[in-house]
């Protein structure tokens, strides 16, 4: 009979297999140290123990809210390990009524947390009955009655293991393909959060998918720079790795999470990874680095970038047809611009990447192509939290720019009508799935878990179509869609990223429509830029005649995309914004616009700004130059 396909059992074969191997690197001095798969084992099993000795039972839910760290991987292991039930939140949830919700929905008895957020769990904890205990990876100077440090728990279980180690092994041997190992919540953007069981088997399915299609080598570093309660960073950034005995490094923590972003660069420096994982706004970032070092180098390597870029964008075309048909006589200039320019650029990354992947968002295709261009592909893919993550993916040996490249081995997709029926190849309709990566369900949820999995398959709620290749292109979510008068639907997203991406002026964009003659936007500004664009026109926002400009110049941005502009032809003109508010204030986590996942919050900012919105519909805002708008930029400085 064959063992069953659990965590725990993946991490003990990569221990047999690759027992010399860093498994994890971690910088909390002056440089990056190693801990082998055969040093991690003890600490696991220790760690196990010592919940088992605190009467941590199977089937027990313990919350875990940390930065990526060792720690992080030990103490959910530890958790696997007994049969427990991991309940990973988003360090960045700060709003107390979301923290509460999830601790108390799920009923978690332990919490497992960084000094950096303990904080978090004092506010909260005396309304919450079923929580017993805290654990805090880091050493305190003091801690309260219901408190312990990390380092206690591994001392409990290793005096555990001396005299009861048959009753651990039991245990973890116990644990089966269908025992829930995560409950992990969703944003609740529209309602309460949903918490997504996801049992073992649905995450060794996915890892056996992945690896599969990726490949990953035994020999190879990922920086993991998503956030690790993240579902593709939980996956592919740590158990996917560690199937195939490659290391995962954590990036340097600093004292904010600014300081944090700012550790990146030279991290990779230090590091060299083969794989790391981002989200697209750090790729964004990056590429505006790379652009600024050239263009600091002089304008005769500003040029050559430029023309550098244009070769390579022609030569790469889409990525599964580079260097085909004609462009096979780009070649030599193409080898010759990797040896001057690309090469060196790529020593930004450590000089070893093959891929990194954005994730979180709809990767922009011209963001695509810059990376390939360079020779550092950023492949797109598509999934969602339900399906453990990953649903498609583009690699190195099959991708289309633009697309969310192809299904999961094992995994069955379909394009569904609102009546779900299958749709035919090219024709966009709900994403619909099926496979062992599938959830069990939403926690304590019936309804919810009725409504997204019927028959067996997974209703994602999401928009696609399937090209003849067999790859997947992902429009957006069905609950955002625009709906015109007239029943047309259109999803907005690819607008509003391609508007916010190509434009240096505008920070975030929102459309809308609700069955109205036409669609309308909200814009928040990047207001220094804005401000000095206007100073070098010699203008104020303090004037008529500066207000006026500053207007014009975002309606500018936005007319691009419209007939004569330089895209048009992107989208079709009836679902870009025919009027437009300009906001003073951004979309952000602290003021509930922005999700944990930095997603737009689209019914909150709905409600925030329904009077600006209902003004977008009058004839007097059909131009930008109007009253509201002149009250808000005149308030930039």
């Amino acid at each position: 009979m064959n063992a069953p396909r659990t965590l725990p059992r993946l991490f003990e074969t990569s221990v047999e297999r690759y027992a010399d191997n860093v498994l994890m690197w971690e910088k909390k001095t002056e440089k990056y140290e190693g801990t082998t798969y055969a040093q991690m084992r003890p600490l696991v099993h220790s760690f196990a123990a010592g919940l088992m000795s605190l009467g941590l039972d199977k089937g027990d839910r313990v919350a875990l809210i940390s930065e990526g760290r060792n720690e992080w991987i030990i103490g959910e292991l530890g958790l696997f390990y007994i049969g427990a039930i991991d309940v990973p939140i988003s360090v960045k949830l700060d709003e107390r009524a979301d923290l509460k919700f999830r601790l108390l929905h799920s009923g978690c008895r332990m919490v497992m947390v960084s000094q950096n957020h303990i904080a978090k769990i004092r506010q909260v904890k005396a309304d919450l009955p079923d929580l017993k205990l805290t654990i805090c990876f880091d050493s305190l100077k003091s801690f309260e009655a219901d408190e312990i440090s990390a380092a206690t728990v591994l001392k409990k279980g290793q005096e555990f293991l001396g005299h009861s180690r048959a009753a651990f092994e039991a245990r973890w041997q116990s644990v089966g393909e269908s025992d829930p190992a995560n409950i992990c919540y969703t944003s609740g953007t529209t309602a309460d959060p949903k918490g997504i069981i996801l049992t073992h088997r649905n995450y060794t399915a996915n890892i056996e998918q992945g690896t599969s299609m990726i490949n990953p080598q035994s020999d190879w570093i990922l920086l993991n720079a998503l956030p690790w309660d993240h579902a593709f960073g939980h996956t592919c950034g740590l158990y996917m790795m560690m199937k195939c005995g490659a290391s995962i490094a954590s990036v340097q923590q600093g004292r904010t999470a600014l300081e944090t972003v700012r550790n990146l660069p030279l991290n990779i420096k230090e590091l060299r990874p083969h794989v790391f994982l981002s989200v697209p706004a750090l790729a964004k970032s990056f590429r505006k680095n790379i652009e600024k070092g050239v263009r600091d180098k002089g304008p005769k390597v500003e040029a050559l970038l430029a023309k550098a870029m244009k070769t390579a964008y022609a030569y790469n075309k889409e990525g599964w047809n580079r260097g085909r048909g004609v462009q096979k006589v780009k070649a030599p200039v193409m080898a010759l611009y990797e040896k001057l320019l690309f090469r060196k650029i790529r020593e930004n990354f450590g000089g070893r990447l093959k891929f990194f992947v954005g994730g979180g968002a709809l990767l922009d295709i011209e963001l695509q192509r810059f990376f390939f261009a360079i020779g550092a592909p950023m492949l797109q893919g598509y999934g969602l939290t339900e399906a453990a993550p990953v649903i498609s993916a583009n690699s190195l040996a099959h991708h289309k720019l633009g697309s969310s490249g192809r299904i999961m081995p094992n995994l069955e997709v379909r394009i569904c009508d609102s009546d779900g029926n299958n749709l035919p190849a090219g024709a966009s309709g709900e994403i619909v799935v099926r496979g062992e990566n599938v959830m069990a369900g939403y926690w304590r949820n019936e309804k919810a878990t009725a409504e997204a999995l019927r028959g067996g398959w997974l209703y994602t709620g999401d928009l696609g179509y399937l090209d003849p290749d067999g790859y997947l292109y992902v429009l957006g979510r069905a609950k955002s869609l625009l709906i015109a008068n007239d029943g047309g639907k259109y999803s907005p997203e690819l607008i509003e990223e391609a508007i916010t991406d190509s434009s240096p002026y505008i920070e975030q964009m929102m459309l809308y429509n609700d069955q109205s003659p036409y669609t309308v936007g909200l814009l928040v500004p990047i207001k220094e830029a804005v401000l000095g664009w206007l100073r070098k026109q010699g203008l104020s926002v303090k004037t008529r005649e500066g207000q006026d400009a500053a207007l014009r110049l975002l309606e500018a941005e936005v007319a691009k995309y419209r007939e004569g502009g330089e895209h048009a032809g992107q989208f079709p003109g009836r679902w870009l914004p025919a009027s437009i508010a300009v906001l003073g204030e951004a979309f952000t986590e602290q003021n509930r616009l922005l999700n944990s996942t930095m997603k737009m919050v689209r019914g909150r900012i709905k409600e925030y700004y329904g009077n600006r919105i209902e003004y977008l519909f009058t004839p007097e805002a059909r131009s930008i130059l109007n009253d509201q708008n002149r009250a808000i930029v005149e308030r930039f400085e």
